[in-house]
Order: C-alpha cells, then sequence, then structure tokens
C-alpha cells in the first residue's frame, strides 16, 4: 500500500539559514538503508551530518529528523544548507543555487511536478536540450569519470547514462559518485544544478548461469517471461522491490524496462523479455512491474516514491511483438509490424493499463494494417514518428517518452552511423529527425550523445511558430519536455541524495535474502509439460547421491552481426560443476574436433551405470537482434525464421508468396519479402542431436533410463521432435541450471505454467496472424495434453486455474 504523508510548514513560511555561499547541490545516496546511527538520529530533533568517501570521492551526508529525506552533496561543492523548524525540529534542504532562498524547486516538501516545473523555467535552452539526450551504451564503470564523458556533460549537457556495464558493487559506486561530483562542478549562476540520472536495460536474468545466483554479483530471476510462467503478480512485486533496492545501490534511478510489448507472434526473437501472449497476465504483470519499481516499501515521500524507487520505463509503445514473419526491428530485416488481425487495441491495451510507469519507449517499427496502409492513417514511419501511434500515447500519458536507441541515425542522410534505425525517416537530415520527433510529443532522444541535432531543431521548432505553423514557441515546448524530464529525476529523489555510500551499497547489492528470493522465483517459473509414469516426483537429495547421470554435449555455430562474427559455443547442455552436488558421478559425449578446435562429431558414453539422462536443450538458435536475422543481407534471400531445430523448408500453403509489407521501390512497387520456397538457419541443430544421441545411447544399453528433456527457452519450440521419446520435459525461461537440475530429480515440485503457448508445428505457426495472440494451433502430446497459453503440469497433473 502507498502512503503519503504531508509535513507541514511551521506558521505557513519559511525559517532560513545562514546566508548561503554561491554552489550547487547533488544527486541521490541511491538504495541506502539508515545506519543505526542514522535511526538514532531521525528521532531527535535537528538534522546531522558526516563525511563520506568512498575512496575517491568525498561528499557530506545529512540526516533529517524524522521522515525528512537525507540529503547528501560533494564535501567541495560549496553546496550551503538552508533550515527550517517544522513542528519543534529543525529540517535541512539545500541550497542549490546559492541565493540564500528556498526555491520551489529545491524544497522537498513540494511536489515533484511542482518542482520540475519551477526549475524548468530556469534552465537554459541548452540545458533542456542536454536532458533530451540519453547516453549511448557506457560498457565500463571500471574506467571512472572519462573526458568523453566529461566533454557530453559539459559540451551537451548530457545528464541521462545508460549504464551497460556489469554489476561491481565498487566500480558502479565510485564511476556514480564521481559523474555526479562533476555534475556539481558544472552549475553555474546561469545554469542550475542538474544531477545525472543512470539508467539500465534488465542485468537480473539467471538465463543458464549455473549456479542459482550466477556469479553472486547481483540477485538472480527469472527471465520476464519466467516471471510470468509463476502466474503470481505478489512474485513480480517481490521481484521488482528487490531489484530496484539493488538497482539504487548502483546509482541506477531509472529502468529500461519492463518490455511489455504482447507476444503475439511466437517467433519474434524478444519474447522471452515480454510477458507472454495474452493480455490479462502481461497487463497484470506490468502493474506490478511498475507499482514495484517506483514504490518504496513503507515509503513517507510523495506516492510512495522513496530512496529504493527507480523511475519505470515500459517498452516498446504501442507493442514491436507482430514483426512480419516474427523477424526484429532492430535491423532492416525486421522494421515492418504488421497487423493482418487488425488487433491494434490487444497490443495498445497492455501499455494503456502501466500508465503510472514514469516513462515509456517507443518502438522501432512502421506499423501496418490489413491493407498494407499506416495504422490508422498515420504515418509510414517507425513509432516515434508516427503521428498516430504517438499521438494516441500522447493522449493517454503525461510522462516522459522516449525514442529507442538511434531512431535519428542512419539512413541516406547518415550513412556512418554504426547501427542506424530511421525506419521511414531514411531521406530526413538528422536534425529533421529529431524536429519531426518532437512535432510529435516525444521528450527524449536515445541512444544520442551530441546536442547539436537538439538545437537545430529547437530553431526549426521556432521558426515555424514565427511563420504561424506552430501553436506554441520553441522555448515554451522545450519547457514542456524538460519539466517531464525533471520530475523523473524528481521522483525517486535524485536531487536531494545522489551519492551513493560504498558500505551501505555492499550491504544491499546481492543480500542474502535478494539472492534467496530471487531463486526461489527461479523454482517457481519452472514449467512440467510432461511426466510420464512419475519420472520425476518428489525426492530428497540424498536420494541421488550415490547415482550418476549422462548429460549430452551440443554446440552453437552462432550468427555474425552487427558486432562482429557469431560466437562458437560448445559443452553440456547442463553444468556438469553444479549436476555434480547431487551425483556421485556426471558422464557427458566425447567430442571429435576438427584442426581449429571446433566438433565435428560426439560419441556418447556406455551407460551401463547410467541412471538418468538430463538433456539440455536451448530454444532453437535463429540469431539475435543484431544479425538480421530472416534475411540474408549478402545474397539479399529472405528465410524462414523457425521453431523447429532440423531445417524447415516454407512451402505450405499457409506462407505467404507475397509479404504484407516491403519497401516502396523507386517505380512505385513495394518489395517482397516473402521467404516463400526458402529453408531456416538454426544455429544450434546440435541440440536435437544430442537429444538423438542419448536416446540411442539408451536404446543401446538395453536398460530403462529415464530421459528428462530440459528446455531453456526464449521461445516456444515445436515439441514434436523431442516429446514422443521424452520421459519427462520440463521448461525453464531464463533461469540457472540448478534450478532445472533441483526440478528434475524432485528437489522442487513444478508450479510454472506456460505464458505462450507451443505450436503443434510451423505450419501452424504460419496460420497464426503475427499480431493476433492465443491464435497457434497448440501441440497435443502423447498424453493428450495440449501445451496451451496457461498449461503445466505439477506431480498430481494438469494445474488447474
Amino acid at each position: 500500500m502507498k502512503t503519503t504523508i504531508t509535513v507541514r510548514r511551521r506558521n505557513g513560511g519559511y525559517v532560513k539559514g545562514a546566508a548561503a555561499v554561491a554552489g550547487l547541490a547533488l544527486f541521490a545516496l541511491t538504495a541506502c538503508s539508515p545506519s543505526s546511527s542514522d535511526e538514532d538520529t531521525q528521532a531527535g530533533d535537528s538534522f546531522t551530518t558526516r563525511e563520506v568517501t568512498d575512496g575517491k570521492t568525498e561528499f557530506v551526508v545529512v540526516t533529517n529528523p524524522g521522515d525528512g529525506p537525507v540529503l547528501s552533496y560533494g564535501k567541495d561543492s560549496g553546496v550551503e544548507l538552508l533550515t527550517e523548524e517544522i513542528d519543534g525540529k529543525e529540517y535541512a534542504f539545500k541550497d542549490m543555487n546559492g541565493n540564500g532562498e528556498l526555491d520551489v524547486w529545491e524544497d522537498w516538501r513540494e511536489s515533484s511536478e511542482d518542482r520540475a516545473a519551477d526549475l524548468a523555467q530556469h534552465l537554459s535552452k541548452e540545458q533542456i536540450a542536454g536532458l533530451m539526450l540519453f547516453s549511448s551504451h557506457e560498457r565500463s564503470p571500471a574506467d571512472g569519470l572519462t573526458d568523453a564523458q566529461k566533454e557530453y556533460m559539459s559540451e551537451s549537457r548530457l545528464r541521462n547514462v545508460l549504464n551497460a556495464g556489469p554489476n561491481d558493487v565498487e566500480a558502479n559506486v565510485t564511476w556514480s559518485n564521481q559523474l555526479q561530483e562533476y555534475a556539481e562542478e558544472l552549475a553555474t549562476e546561469d545554469e542550475p544544478y542538474v544531477p545525472v540520472n543512470f539508467s539500465s536495460d534488465p542485468r537480473s536474468t539467471a538465463e543458464s548461469g549455473g549456479s542459482y545466483n550466477a556469479s553472486g554479483d547481483i540477485s538472480r530471476w527469472p527471465s520476464h517471461l519466467g516471471l510470468a510462467a509463476t502466474f503470481d503478480p505478489e512474485t513480480m512485486t517481490t521481484f521488482a522491490q528487490a531489484v530496484s533496492a539493488e538497482y539504487r545501490a548502483l546509482g541506477i534511478g531509472t529502468a529500461l524496462s519492463p518490455q511489455i510489448d504482447l507476444a503475439s507472434d511466437p517467433r519474434w526473437l524478444r519474447v522471452d523479455g515480454t510477458f507472454g501472449e495474452n493480455v490479462d497476465l502481461a497487463s497484470a504483470m506490468a502493474t506490478a512491474y511498475v507499482d514495484g519499481f517506483q514504490t518504496t516499501v513503507g515509503s513517507a515521500g510523495e506516492d510512495g516514491w522513496g530512496d529504493e524507487s527507480v523511475n519505470a520505463m515500459i517498452k516498446h509503445w504501442a507493442g514491436d511483438g507482430p514483426g512480419e514473419g516474427g523477424r526484429e526491428s532492430h535491423t532492416n530485416a525486421g522494421k515492418y509490424g504488421v497487423y493482418p488481425g487488425d488487433n491494434f487495441d490487444a497490443h495498445a491495451e497492455v501499455f494503456l493499463g502501466a500508465m503510472d510507469s514514469a516513462a515509456v519507449m517507443t518502438a522501432y517499427s512502421i506499423a501496418l494494417g490489413p491493407d498494407g496502409q499506416p495504422l490508422g492513417g498515420g504515418d509510414r514511419m517507425g513509432s516515434a514518428y508516427d503521428s498516430y501511434r504517438t499521438g494516441l500515447l500522447r493522449d493517454n500519458f503525461t510522462g516522459v517518452v522516449v525514442t529507442d536507441w538511434a531512431v535519428t541515425a542512419g539512413g541516406s542522410t547518415d550513412p556512418e552511423a554504426f547501427i542506424g534505425t530511421s525506419w521511414g525517416a531514411d531521406d530526413l537530415t538528422v536534425e529533421e529527425r529529431h524536429y519531426a520527433i518532437l512535432k510529435n510529443g516525444v521528450d527524449m532522444f536515445g541512444g544520442n550523445n551530441a546536442v547539436e541535432p537538439v538545437l537545430a531543431a529547437y530553431d526549426m521548432w521556432q521558426a515555424d511558430f514565427e511563420a504561424g505553423e506552430n501553436d506554441v514557441d520553441a522555448q515554451t515546448r522545450f519547457e514542456e519536455s524538460g519539466t517531464r524530464i525533471l520530475t523523473m529525476l524528481f521522483q525517486p529523489g535524485l536531487y536531494e541524495n545522489a551519492y551513493l555510500d560504498l558500505d551501505e551499497s555492499t550491504d544491499v547489492v546481492a543480500s542474502q535474502d535478494k539472492l534467496d528470493a530471487g531463486y526461489q522465483a527461479q523454482l517457481d517459473s519452472v514449467v512440467m509439460l510432461k511426466n510420464d509414469a512419475e519420472t520425476i516426483a518428489a525426492a530428497e537429495a540424498g536420494d541421488w547421491a550415490d547415482k550418476t547421470v549422462y548429460i549430452p554435449r551440443s554446440y552453437d555455430t552462432g550468427f555474425a552481426g552487427a558486432f562482429g562474427p557469431g560466437e562458437y559455443t560448445e559443452g553440456p547442455g547442463l553444468t556438469v560443476e553444479i549436476a555434480e552436488e547431487y551425483f556421485a558421478k556426471v558422464v557427458t559425449d566425447e567430442a571429435v574436433e576438427d584442426a581449429d578446435g571446433k566438433v565435428t562429431g560426439y560419441t556418447a558414453p556406455d551407460l551401463s551405470d547410467v541412471d538418468l539422462v538430463l538433456v539440455g536443450m536451448s530454444s532453437p538458435n535463429n540469431g539475435d537482434n543484431f544479425t538480421s536475422a530472416g534475411h540474408d543481407t549478402e545474397t539479399g534471400e529472405w528465410y524462414p525464421l523457425s521453431l523447429q531445430y532440423r531445417p524447415y523448408t516454407a512451402d505450405g500453403e499457409n506462407v505467404r508468396q507475397v509479404s504484407l509489407a516491403g519497401d516502396i521501390l523507386a517505380d512505385g512497387s513495394q518489395e517482397n519479402r516473402s521467404y516463400y520456397g526458402h529453408t531456416s538457419r538454426i544455429a544450434n541443430e546440435s541440440a536435437l542431436d544430442a537429444f538423438e544421441r542419448a536416446v540411442a545411447a539408451v536404446e543401446a544399453s538395453g536398460k530403462d533410463i529415464p530421459v528428462i528433456t530440459v528446455l531453456k527457452a526464449k521461445n516456444p519450440t515445436v515439441p514434436a521432435e523431442f516429446e514422443a521419446r521424452s520421459d519427462a520435459i520440463l521448461v525453464g525461461f531464463g533461469v540457472s541450471d540448478q534450478a532445472l537440475i533441483e526440478t528434475a530429480i524432485g528437489l522442487n515440485e513444478p508450479q510454472g505454467r506456460l505464458p505462450i503457448g507451443f505450436p503443434a508445428s510451423m505450419d501452424a505457426v504460419e496460420k497464426q496472424l503475427e499480431d493476433v495472440q492465443e491464435d497457434t494451433e497448440p501441440y497435443v502430446d502423447a498424453a493428450g495434453n495440449s501445451y496451451l497459453f496457461g498449461f503445466g503440469l505439477n506431480y498430481a497433473g494438469p494445474i488447474e486455474g
């Protein structure tokens, strides 16, 4: 429950402290719980101060009494404190512009919106333009404050920084504090202080990292799809509250998540980042995620915001799931989203139910309806440029709207861009793209470090205003976005407390309670699809201590993409070291390698003494966001994405021979992106070889050895290739091998359910419509169970509900 407490001003006015020295303020001690001495102080009648260092940066921490927020600022920043007596207690406020007065934007009792609106009026157009930038990926916090970062912070006034680096606490804390200190140094009388707002893509998924807490650097949870498989919004809330605390302890104030695109096409390469294909489940999970991230338990702050709150950014409006053929919109191959079922409203519904989020990120794709024309009479352009979709968003949302990364880059006018996704705006100049996006009510530009195009857009806006084409002048339009963006900085308290206490952050990140909660969620998310003759049954760990398990090996050739050649990987399907914690012996295949050290074949071991076979298989690998999956850029061939391991040739009656979408060519005709008659390309077909080798080895042994297939799923998979010869099937969505192994040997009763159905065949996949959820014919196994959305087994049989 959210709690709001209003602190009353005594006698209705301010009691000022000593005259302030010109100076600045600072950003937040993110995710730091009070120490025992702080708690004692909060019970007192006056604030106290203490000096803190992380070994590189020195800062002052101010602890207010009662429910007053913790403040922090650089030791040498020149910040002075203003004080006010409230109900007999003395509270501190930071004088962030050195004028000796408590301005509205400096008063932590005011609403975030009012503070932001007040401050936006005092920012220069250059500062607001800088606030509109969201940096490209920063991957190395351990490097500290770099010259490049100093340049974009000082020259472009950039303050929203994407942290894409590892979870090392010390590196993140010291880097965060250095950038916050530098932000203080940049404040002047003409350009007020703006702290740094660090953001992050999801970083807490266990994947197949072996042990339950991976490297122990942060708590590890199922993927978004795995969290949806729990069918439990309370689990999502637990996740969100734990992870938001860790984010804040790493200096992260904004989550570039949750991804709530409706997974209406099972081939889509980003299904694992969604909450599945059901509107109601996805909506419930999205709401729990947003509320959990943005609310600090027990907070006395405004609307539940507190020192463990993180801005949530739902993405990608209005749903990027229906890429034609499942192709992904990060590359030209998948830039078209199609709605052959005229089902746009279902995709938008999930987003419209989560409008309490601080921000929304737009989609890359161009959206075309059943007739091949832009949805709603909008523009044949990506979401940020599309007046229909973005206009609908602005009609329903008052927060920050952010483009996905690099939508202003690339195309014919920006050919040197490393990655460009300006779909439909390729012929516009970079400056014109910024202007067009601002015209649509968007506030921020993802992946842009340079302010010049934003300032050029300001001038374009003003010129059109003076020509009578815009209703408001450029400064008013910029202040509108500035207010929204600043609200995102005020809400989690970044203006009060931007600095991190290293000791406190170390206590928060990967604390045992969070590790345990994450692992429990992993266990709760595992789905059992098949369990013939009670192959998987309740057991004790000691029951397997004298047994031998066989885990086959396989390889994945990978795919070349924007970041280099494909990565070749090889090894057992489940982590041997983890299995050795439960079994007396683990055996695997003997590999045959070529001169380059790559495996060309395997020989199964003798299974005479083997008691159990665990076949670990990852979903069929079609590639990733940056591999142009579905399109061979060298030959120009379009080919199908597939949910089966063996080659699939798309020549059935349900395969489109003329694509719904394609580029408009010079002669006015439309490019045909059909893959009819072409064959899939799967990098890990070897996983099915491993399964078949294991089954053959069991048959050769003459023994009745159970074969449990353990599927590590990112997408639905066609089970026809392995179901009949599997005694049991488990599915894990982004969980550790430990969780899968413990479930396979009966230490955890499965309770997960499919958040998206598994198809009967690739023909069934071709027959379904990309934009329509739950319309794929499900696989039916030998026991008569349909692998529909919501299906899952426990020891007693199908889970009800």
